[in-house]
């Protein structure tokens, strides 16, 4: 199982236990599972906006113990995403491996061990599979 951030424990809201979620990275509906301070807990409600999610968390009925904690989810992923670390070290057909995944303004980008960089868009890239990356026809050459 792979745990990424989904935000942080934010301010209270109401007498409940609900929450708001700081740095939101996911939508996080109910019943989705998430960690906080090592402990799994539940979405038990969720309202709110995409940027501003306001939740609620089973067995957690004072959230101000756990402000500022991550709020990390597994699952959350959806079949063609993948974590940067899922990516590094991945043979780019014909170009070489990815050395390390960079955060562009509007993407992610693949730095190969040559110094290539790639952006990791579908413009770009054709697919990945186990252990590889496939570039589009023609987009290094």
């Amino acid at each position: 199982m792979t745990l990424v951030s989904a935000g942080r424990v934010g301010r209270r809201h109401g007498l409940d236990g609900s929450f708001w979620v700081e740095d939101a990275r996911h939508d996080l509906p109910e019943g989705t599972d998430v960690h906080v301070a090592g402990a799994r807990h539940t979405v038990e409600r969720r309202s709110g906006s995409a940027e501003r999610p306001l939740i609620r968390l089973s067995g957690i009925a004072d959230p101000s113990i756990v402000r500022g904690e991550l709020l990390l989810a597994d699952d959350v992923l959806a079949d063609d995403e993948w974590l940067a670390s899922e990516l590094l070290g991945r043979e780019v057909r014909g170009h070489g491996r990815v050395k390390r995944v960079l955060d562009g303004p509007s993407c992610s980008v693949l730095e190969l061990e040559d110094g290539t960089l790639v952006p990791f868009i579908s413009d770009a890239v054709a697919s990945v599979r186990e252990g590889e990356i496939e570039l589009r026809e023609g987009f290094l050459e």
